[in-house]
């Protein structure tokens, strides 16, 4: 099994019934690790992080560094290395924020709002053996 496929598998078994991880970027301005609770969502097998509108600084870490370590403790014990995209394409958002998944986000801003201004990358696992380096 590849580490991308067993990465999205631990991934999916984690978010089952809690959307909470752990990430760890790299600071845009400090070049250190920036740890954080955050909710990631699975959509129709893809992997999204979003929050409501406003600044948010893991966003702009992901922006200039877009690798990262998704940290899975409550299950799978796993820290996985990452990637992420920001979402720009207002179908793909939208689809997001239509998603079951996402309904607290939806219960806290209008959909049209959301889908405008609120903060979104998606997520691709990848190898595991950089991800050590980041806890």
């Amino acid at each position: 099994m590849s580490d991308r496929i067993g990465g999205a598998a631990a991934v999916s078994a984690e978010l089952a019934d809690d959307p909470t991880v752990h990430i760890t970027t790299i600071g845009r301005r400090t070049g250190r690790p920036r740890r954080i609770e955050i909710w990631m969502i699975e959509v129709d097998g893809r992997f999204f992080i979003t929050g409501t509108p406003g600044r948010r600084d893991w966003l702009a870490n992901l922006a200039a560094t877009p690798e990262f370590v998704v940290h899975l403790e409550r299950r799978a014990g796993l820290d996985l290395a990452a990637r992420a995209w920001i979402v720009d394409d207002p179908d793909l958002r939208r689809a997001v924020f239509d998603h079951p998944s996402a309904a607290w986000y939806r219960s806290q801003e209008p959909v049209e709002v959301l889908v405008a201004t609120a903060p979104m990358v998606e997520i691709e696992f990848g190898d595991r053996s950089s991800a050590s380096t980041m806890r």
